[in-house]
């Protein structure tokens, strides 16, 4: 059970207030009794029928937690969220330093301080930090981070990342360019921190290969160790570790514990049977902490993995995995995970290929009840060009910000060591567009992990697939790239030591469609060998700028600079000159501008927290920003804005806005959920003429929601922006 702000059990509440005035009054041992009431008294004998110690106890975790805290800055977070903190540091204290401590009276103690941590709220707004893709990242002194198969969890106010560090790892970072296979060799689980998500610092191997586990065995002696997650229990104080793990002959989950978030762990329990999963062990496994504290295995069988399982760790002391509640089932899936987004639980996996690139497969919940009812698979939207980024899926992280929720989706980019790409950690954002999640394959982009907002990188590519090693074998139709005739393959062999490019020949060709770019001005980059060809960018205007490619028997990179692209989709060409193979690879399409700011007080309907029932395009040029929210053509089908005003006030609102059907499109303007007036959207004449209509409305200070609500079956126009003050056309 995470630390929770709102659903920290009764008993807890009560244990912990008590410490609490204790601490502050007099010394904790000379006041123990007073503090008892028959609750705690009933959770005492509880903990001792677990085999928790009811007299004074050594943990080694408190004493650091106190120690970190105490390093906090009272003014970097707002006063109503330090003072419980304070307040549950000062007792925390105070049980730390009582060597008559209980077992008991530390764990209240403990999660106390880690729930008024969780609530902490930054005085200001955080600051945007870059996530790189596809290179290989360090912690912040610089040195390698090895961690795979495992996951991201909040305790307090950090985040921890636990993962495994295999022999392999080592091996394809110093040297990319040859498959290792079956380098899994189990060198320890190391475990950094962060508040932000992006910079990561070195804390600890909570496991190593002479951890000592069950029969008398080392860590070092399990035949494979992988896929891992962290749940801190309540009831217990302790951090408890599940990680898949090959004992002594036998397939099992190995739970191991300790006292801090990174403490060296010690052995709790080996299961090698969860009840209603038809095999020994787990497939696949990560863990997920409800919003509610409650902790659950994410799994499938180990043979076959045809059925998806959600299993709930035992609340006493998190050492045992209840029965199993299958939610999916069908072809074999792996990377199993789960996140939860607007309410709904989303288990996802990827192709049974053994740890290679796949889209992601989506279950969703019919119910609020993460073991109850979901709908059938579907493929999340964003992951089919370039499969997933070229990873699988590894885990979810959650992060519900000041302004807005997203997901950090956290694919493994291993594959047994197997030669696809450099980097093994691709981090990318998952956001709600319309009724269901969307992939968003990024090369590089900034996050805020205080608001939650996010926005690509300055030098993200926005081409997918442009290393061609989506594709785990050689194919006739690569991954992301449409056929245009001729001959067109991938081939083995490409530039730096990469195992793929990609080929056209008999004057053929290949292009790439770009959902969506910025405007601005754009350099296209490539490696090509071989004979002639041509790579052609056209805009969403039709304007093209093409690159000639002459024949050569080496590898050479060659770039064309100062391309001007509207905003909206653009399409990328690669042709064959004639008969003969071009070969090209690494092909990349950067923005080199830095861009026109969007104007003080404009709302974009594609970013979050604007929300569209439809779905956001850009196949209709003249719009700003990155898209436009095209709704459905129903009654209610809306599009709606989140507005921030300082004051109370009258404002105008510009409402931008394409419509190339005839006959106009009514609809509400509903503030704050009253209706404000009616609107009526004419036709435009064409879905690329771009007008403003204007009106008036009164905002309350702080946060309005601002909806246009069709009242026809045609739904309503497409809605570029909105702007909230002076109208622009």
């Amino acid at each position: 059970m995470r630390q929770r702000s709102r659903v920290l059990s009764k008993y807890w509440k009560s244990a912990a207030a008590a410490l609490l005035s204790v601490a502050l009054a007099a010394p904790l041992s000379a006041s123990t009794a007073a503090a008892e009431t028959p609750a705690t008294r009933r959770q005492a004998t509880e903990l001792q029928d677990q085999g928790a110690a009811t007299g004074p106890v050594v943990d080694r975790g408190l004493k650091y937690l106190v120690s970190d805290y105490q390093t906090r800055t009272p003014t970097k977070y707002t006063a109503d969220s330090w003072k419980p903190l304070a307040k549950a540091l000062t007792a925390a204290a105070g049980v730390a330093d009582n060597t008559s401590a209980t077992a008991s009276e530390v764990t209240a103690a403990k999660t106390a301080l880690m729930t008024s941590a969780a609530d902490l709220k930054a005085a200001d707004e955080g600051t945007f930090q870059t996530i790189t893709n596809n290179t290989f990242w360090n912690d912040t002194s610089g040195n390698p981070i090895y961690s795979q198969g495992g996951g991201v969890f909040k305790f307090g106010d950090t985040y921890y990342w636990y993962g495994v560090h295999y022999t392999g790892a080592e091996l394809y970072r110093a040297d990319p360019t040859r498959k290792y296979d079956g380098n899994v060799s189990f060198v320890s689980i190391p475990v950094y921190s962060s508040k932000d998500l992006v910079n990561w610092k070195f804390e600890n191997r909570v496991a190593t290969r002479s951890t000592k586990i069950n029969n008398g065995a080392t860590l070092g002696q399990a035949g494979w160790v992988g896929r891992l997650g962290v749940s801190y229990n309540e009831n217990t104080g302790k951090y408890v570790l599940a990680t898949q793990a090959y004992v002594g002959g036998g397939h099992g989950v190995l739970l191991l514990q300790g006292d801090s978030p990174t403490d060296t762990f010690d052995y709790g329990y080996f299961q090698t049977q969860i009840t209603n999963s038809p095999t020994t062990g787990t497939g696949d496994q990560t863990v997920f902490t409800d919003e509610d504290g409650k902790d659950y295995l994410i799994f499938s069988n180990r043979e076959g993995r045809s059925r998806g399982f959600v299993a709930k760790f035992r609340e006493s002391d998190s050492l045992r995995i209840e029965p199993g509640v299958q939610i999916r089932g069908g072809a074999g899936r792996e990377g199993n995970a789960m996140f939860k987004l607007d309410g709904k639980y989303y288990h996802a996996a990827s192709d049974l290929h053994g740890w290679n690139t796949s889209v992601n497969y989506v279950n969703e919940s019919t119910s609020s009840n993460v073991q109850g009812s979901y709908s059938s698979e579907y493929v999340l939207a964003g992951t089919e060009m370039d499969y997933s980024h070229v990873t699988q899926t590894g885990f979810f992280v959650t992060v519900k910000g000041t302004k807005q929720n997203t997901v950090l989706y956290a694919g493994d980019r291993w594959a047994d060591f197997a030669w696809n790409g450099i980097g093994y950690n691709q981090w990318v954002p998952i956001t709600k567009i319309g009724a269901r999640p969307r992939f968003h394959s990024v090369s590089q982009w900034q996050f805020n992990a205080t608001t939650g907002e996010w926005r690509v990188g300055p030098a993200n590519n926005y081409i997918l697939n442009p290393d061609i090693q989506a594709d785990r074998v050689i194919v006739s139709g690569v991954r992301g790239w449409r056929n245009l005739g001729g001959s067109v393959t991938n081939v083995n062999g490409g530039v730096n030591g990469s195992r793929f490019a990609l080929q056209v020949s008999n004057s053929g060709g290949v292009e790439q469609r770009v959902e969506s770019v910025p405007a601005g001005t754009y350099t296209l980059s490539l490696h090509a060998r071989g004979s002639a060809g041509q790579v052609v960018i056209t805009g969403a205007n039709g304007s093209q700028r093409t690159l000639a490619i002459p024949s050569s028997s080496g590898w050479t990179q060659r770039e064309l600079t100062g391309i001007e692209l509207p905003g909206g989709a653009a399409t990328v060409t690669v042709r064959a000159s004639g008969s003969g193979g071009v070969t090209v690879d690494q092909l990349s399409l950067v923005k080199t501008s830095a861009g026109t700011p969007a104007p003080p007080g404009r709302y974009e309907a594609e970013t979050a927290p604007a929300r569209c029932r439809g779905t956001i395009d850009s196949n209709q040029a003249g719009y700003s920003g990155s898209g436009f929210c095209n709704g459905d053509s129903a009654v209610g089908a809306f599009a709606e804005f989140t507005v921030d005003s300082a004051t109370a006030r009258t404002a105008t609102l510009g409402i931008r806005f394409a419509h190339g059907a005839t006959g106009a499109r009514p609809a509400n303007l509903v503030v704050n959920g009253a209706t404000a007036g009616a609107l009526s959207f004419e036709s435009t004449g064409a879905w690329t003429t771009w007008t403003t209509k204007t009106v008036t409305v009164s905002l309350n200070a702080g946060t309005n929601t601002i909806r246009l609500d069709p009242t026809a079956a045609a739904g309503l126009p497409n809605v570029d922006h909105l702007d909230v003050g002076a109208a622009t056309g």
